[in-house]
C-alpha cells in the first residue's frame, strides 16, 4: 500500500462523517459573518450555543430498506439516506452540550448531530 502524505489539501479527506453527524470547526467568539451575524458575549460566557462552519457531513438518516424475498434479484445492498439539511461551507449554530469536542491535527473540532443544529447560514444566491 503506497503512503500517502498528508498536506493541508487532502488532510480531512480521511476523515468520514457517519450518518446524521457534522465536523464543524468552530469560529472565534467575536467573528462576525459577511451579512452580520454573530453571537453577543452573553451567550458565549453560558457557553449553551456555538458557531462555525461545517467541514464535512454525515450521508443523513439511513432509511430502513422493506424486506424482499425475490429470488430474481441480485444481492447487492444499496442504504438509502434522507440527506441533511445542512451542507460543506454552512455557518452553523449549535448547542453546545449536544457536542463532541474533538481535536485533530491541533485544532479543536466539533462533532455535531444534526438535532443539535439551531440555525445555519448559507452563502449562496438566493
Amino acid at each position: 500500500m503506497p503512503q500517502m502524505h498528508i498536506t493541508p489539501d487532502n488532510r480531512l479527506k480521511k476523515l468520514i462523517v457517519i450518518g446524521d453527524r457534522l465536523l464543524i470547526k468552530p469560529t472565534k467568539p467575536d467573528e462576525r459573518t459577511d451579512s452580520g451575524l454573530y453571537l453577543p458575549p452573553g451567550v458565549h460566557e453560558k457557553e449553551k450555543v456555538q458557531q462555525g462552519y461545517v467541514i464535512k457531513a454525515g450521508p443523513g438518516y439511513a432509511i430502513p430498506m422493506p424486506v424482499e424475498d425475490e429470488p430474481w434479484k441480485t444481492d447487492e445492498e444499496k442504504v438509502k439516506y434522507v440527506p441533511l439539511q445542512a451542507k460543506e461551507g454552512d455557518l452553523a449554530i449549535f448547542l453546545v452540550n449536544a457536542a463532541t469536542e474533538v481535536m485533530y491535527e491541533n485544532e479543536k473540532y466539533f462533532i455535531v448531530p444534526q438535532g443539535a443544529v439551531l440555525m445555519l447560514e448559507r452563502e449562496e444566491d438566493l
